[in-house]
């Protein structure tokens, strides 16, 4: 992850490569120079009771790289296939470019940008899941 910026609120927490880092009393920039280093905010991480619709269940499962408890090379074909199913639904231009760019994140193991395109899905999908329960 050459080149990521993290700004943290006031004791705000981030999970990089499985270690808990909680910030301080002011706002504050990290630079992250590590290649590959495994990064997760915790005000964004999905829990597993949250993981209950298609799409954050994907984003649960990146997440599970990124926290260190789940294998890069164990869910990078689930994760794959899953991204694939996602595209049979969201059919829309922006979507597919969401969804194009979590396939090449995963393909080139930045599993942060994965989450990252895969989470610009989750208000289509709850606007999805709405209109379908009324």
């Amino acid at each position: 992850m050459s080149g990521l910026v993290l700004k943290l609120g006031p004791k705000e927490r981030v999970l990089i490569n499985g270690a808990v880092i909680e910030n301080g009393d002011r706002r504050s920039r990290l630079s992250i120079v590590t290649p590959n280093a495994k990064i997760l905010r915790l005000r964004d991480a999905i829990h597993p009771e949250q993981a209950n619709t298609p799409v954050r269940r994907v984003c649960y499962t990146a997440q599970l790289v990124l926290s260190g408890d789940a294998s890069a090379d164990e869910t990078r074909l689930p994760l794959m296939r899953s991204i694939e199913a996602l595209s049979q639904v969201f059919t829309d231009p922006d979507s597919r470019k969401h969804l194009a760019l979590a396939t090449e994140a995963v393909v080139s193991e930045q599993y942060y940008q994965c989450l990252k395109a895969l989470r610009a899905l989750l208000p289509r999908e709850e606007r999805i899941i709405a209109t379908r329960l009324i």
